[in-house]
């Protein structure tokens, strides 16, 4: 190996190792909700029984991993210590990680960004949607991409003004209308703009309000129609944009979105405020939708990639 890449390989190593131990600060809270309690319940001379699953049952719900989810996996639990014949309690952490990697990987394939790709970006209101765009921009431009932002909530003029100042931090076009235009025209101009320029990502941002009112629902879907006929040789992903804090409320976001809007993966934030971060099992178990970023912290570069494995071991460790 040459010295340039094995400095770039040092450099890669250096980056994951850093990545993984903000992740594992920012699940710290969730972290001592879950496997803290479960050391509690587990000593020695104790069997897995009823009364033990139970506990166990008790945590994952205070931990906002769902019933439904929970039931899933004390089920699972039940299931593999049956089978491997497991009857000390020390081994539930390990049955417990296994029966939660297996709904984490389910169906999951890597992100790939091509170019040009556009992300369409949904959410409610106070989630962190604006700033998460901000963040994606960010860290395509550290890859070296051509990013193009459009401010496509024209409903609340602080949203424009805000996207403009990430725009203005990260380096990157921005294509805007005044407060009020119709949402669909911005996009129009905007994905003419980055034909033009030709971009390598195009993040759309989109009103966030009265998520669970039809209207806001049919200028997503016009916003679609826009993009299919104006770009159609672009990939499309649409991001939903959850806050980890909301606990289940953000299960119920996920799902009326989903039942309106094509949403291709989730991005978490403020993972790292709350004791909650269970909801990532539940939402992934529900509705099988990939989570694809998270959020553990209030920097530009604390959105990270998700991935389930260091998730699990973040959690567990």
């Amino acid at each position: 190996m040459k010295k340039e890449e094995s400095i770039k390989e040092e450099e890669r190593i250096k980056e994951e190792k850093s990545f993984f131990q903000k992740l594992k600060e920012g699940l710290a809270k969730t972290r001592d909700n879950i496997t803290s309690k479960i050391d509690n319940i587990i000593f020695k001379g104790r069997k897995i029984d009823e009364e033990l699953l139970e506990e166990l049952e008790e945590i994952l719900i205070l931990a906002d991993v769902g019933f439904a989810t929970t039931t899933k996996i004390i089920e699972g639990i039940k299931q593999k210590a049956k089978e491997r014949k497991l009857i000390e309690s020390d081994d539930i952490k390990e049955l417990l990680a296994e029966e939660i990697y297996e709904i984490m990987e389910k169906d999951e394939a890597p992100l790939e960004i091509t170019s040009p790709t556009i992300i369409l970006v949904v959410g409610v209101n106070g989630v962190g949607k604006t700033t998460t765009i901000g963040k994606m921009a960010g860290r395509f431009k550290r890859q070296g991409m051509k990013v193009l932002l459009i401010a496509a909530d024209t409903f609340r003029a602080a949203a424009i003004e805000q996207l403009e100042v990430w725009a203005s931090r990260v380096g990157c076009d921005i294509i805007r209308h005044d407060e009020g235009s119709d949402p669909a025209s911005v996009v129009f101009d905007g994905i003419q703009a980055a034909k033009t320029r030709k971009s390598d990502i195009i993040i759309c941002d989109t009103a966030g309000r009265l998520h669970n009112k039809k209207n806001l629902m049919d200028e997503l879907k016009k916003i679609y129609r826009v993009i299919q006929r104006e770009y159609p040789s672009a990939k499309l992903e649409t991001f939903l944009v959850l806050d980890a804090t909301t606990g289940q409320n953000a299960v119920q976001q996920a799902r009326v979105f989903k039942d309106a809007t094509d949403v291709s993966g989730l991005v978490l934030t403020k993972l790292d405020g709350t004791a909650k971060g269970g909801i990532v099992i539940s939402i992934k178990s529900e509705l099988n939708i990939p989570v694809r970023f998270i959020g553990v912290g209030e920097g530009i570069d604390d959105l990270q990639v998700f991935k389930s494995e260091d998730y699990i071991k973040a959690l567990f460790e």
